[in-house]
């Protein structure tokens, strides 16, 4: 395919307009200079590209019906509030509905070689899913929680019962009439927190590393199941946290990603084979 062929035809105009919506959500009229040669650059390696995979001897061997060029082709139009509309904007990027029909075509064609082509690659057996499972055992890793409630005296100082001091004061008396007793932790939170949480008994819930405010995280990992924290500043006013249970780390099991990594896998395994056929289709036409 000649390149002064490639700069005119309708079919690679198509190929700048899908680069240009991919990279800049913009239409061809809509692009700076700049932006234009970059998608000029994509554009000419993927026309390219898909010219070289559908003269390739696999290409002879798959054939799109009418029903699904004219589906391909309502999907375009359908992005459009009206058939005028539709046909304008072809227009403004130098293409028209005939031209628009080979060039989806072509797409189409594309797309069944490299998935008539992944069809070859390699099966997934068992031991390449043990092996993934062994070199990635950290993406199967369940960060360490810790179920938790607080109790919340919020500080404004244009209150003055909310004031710093007042608001500390007010979390101490709380303190000192909760005694210690966990068991009625989430009674005084319903009672005296200020936080939406208290509708909950102050439940926090299933809390991360990092998920709560800087103090608060740094206290609450710091804790024993079942113990009450000190009073805790944050930006919000004063806290205190009851750790209620701990929730080690662990690893998934396998037996429950199996399934998940030999997908990873088979799209791997068929991604390779695409890219290795391209390569030698690469090396044929440039011998």
């Amino acid at each position: 395919m000649s390149d002064q062929h490639s700069k005119t035809s309708p079919e690679f105009n198509y190929h700048l307009l899908r680069n240009a919506l991919e990279r800049f959500g913009r239409n061809l009229g809509q692009l700076e200079s700049d932006e234009f040669q970059q998608i000029y650059a994509k554009a000419s390696k993927s026309f390219e590209l898909e010219s070289l995979v559908l003269e390739s001897l696999e290409a002879k061997s798959v054939v799109i019906s009418d029903q699904q060029l004219d589906k391909s082709v309502e999907e375009v139009a359908s992005r459009y509030s009206s058939r005028e509309e539709f046909l304008q904007d072809l227009e403004a990027n130098d293409l028209d509905e005939e031209s628009l029909r080979i060039a989806l075509y072509r797409e189409l064609m594309f797309d069944s070689v490299m998935q008539l082509v992944a069809a070859n690659s390699s099966a997934v057996s068992d031991i390449d899913v043990h092996l993934f499972y062994a070199m990635h055992h950290e993406c199967f890793e369940v960060p360490e929680t810790r179920q938790a409630r607080h109790i919340l005296i919020t500080v404004n100082p244009d209150f003055p019962e909310n004031s710093p001091a007042a608001s500390h004061e007010r979390l101490e008396q709380i303190v000192e009439k909760l005694g210690g007793r966990v068991n009625r932790f989430p009674e005084f939170a319903k009672r005296y927190s200020e936080c939406p949480t208290a509708m909950e008994g102050g439940k926090l819930g299933d809390v991360k590393h990092g998920q709560l405010y800087p103090e608060l995280d740094v206290m609450l990992f710091s804790m024993q199941e079942n113990e009450i924290s000190p009073i805790v500043e944050s930006e919000m006013g004063f806290h205190i946290l009851l750790c209620e249970k701990i929730k080690p780390s662990k690893r998934v099991p396998i037996s429950k990603v199996k399934t998940q990594i030999r997908e990873i896998l088979e799209q791997r395994h068929r991604r390779n084979c695409q890219k290795d056929w391209l390569a030698s289709l690469e090396n044929i036409s440039n011998a």
